[in-house]
């Protein structure tokens, strides 16, 4: 072996090879993050929201405030609290126009529905786009926007999205 390839293969030991690839292994990851999500919400359990974000989050609520993690979950930890204490119920589900990962970020763009008080339902519909990261091995979201873009969000938007375990949708698009 030459000294130029036993720099080379010294050099690939050191500093290993992150790919770059989308893929469907990220992708049932990152949905163990969004099934937190939908059980923080149907719980109302703010720790559970505590757990998936990064303490390093940027919110951005509406297009209209912007928020650190400390603030973000607190609004939680009351939102929920005051829910539950009116027997309230809360149930969300994405749905997803882009999702872009590598080994190590992603980026999750889409459509929420939010029913609120399934026995005087109350449906409320908006567009995300979240960006997470790994740390130390785990995803966290580390950005989250959403916007009800004026209230022109609709079901139908909704539909059209890609359902959370469509993965080939997204594995396909990296290639064309």
């Amino acid at each position: 072996m030459s000294n130029k390839q036993l720099v080379f293969l010294l050099f690939l030991m050191v500093f290993p090879h992150k790919s770059n690839a989308q893929s469907g292994t990220n992708l049932e990851e990152i949905n163990k993050v969004w099934y937190t999500f939908y059980q923080a919400f149907d719980s109302l359990d703010y720790k559970l929201m505590a757990a998936i974000h990064s303490k390093n989050l940027t919110r951005i609520s509406g297009g209209k405030n912007i928020m650190n993690y400390e603030t973000y979950i607190n609004n939680y930890k009351s939102r929920f609290y005051k829910a539950k204490k009116k027997k309230q119920t809360s149930e969300i589900s994405l749905r997803f126009f882009e999702r872009i990962n590598n080994d190590s970020i992603a980026s999750e763009r889409g459509i929420y529905k939010l029913v609120r008080n399934k026995d005087h339902e109350q449906t409320y519909y908006g567009q995300f786009h979240v960006i997470l990261k790994k740390e130390q091995g785990i995803w966290k979201i580390v950005m989250d926007y959403d916007s009800n873009e004026g209230n022109t969000i609709t079901e139908k938007q909704y539909l059209q999205a890609h359902g959370i375990t469509d993965y080939h949708i997204f594995i396909k698009e990296q290639f064309k």
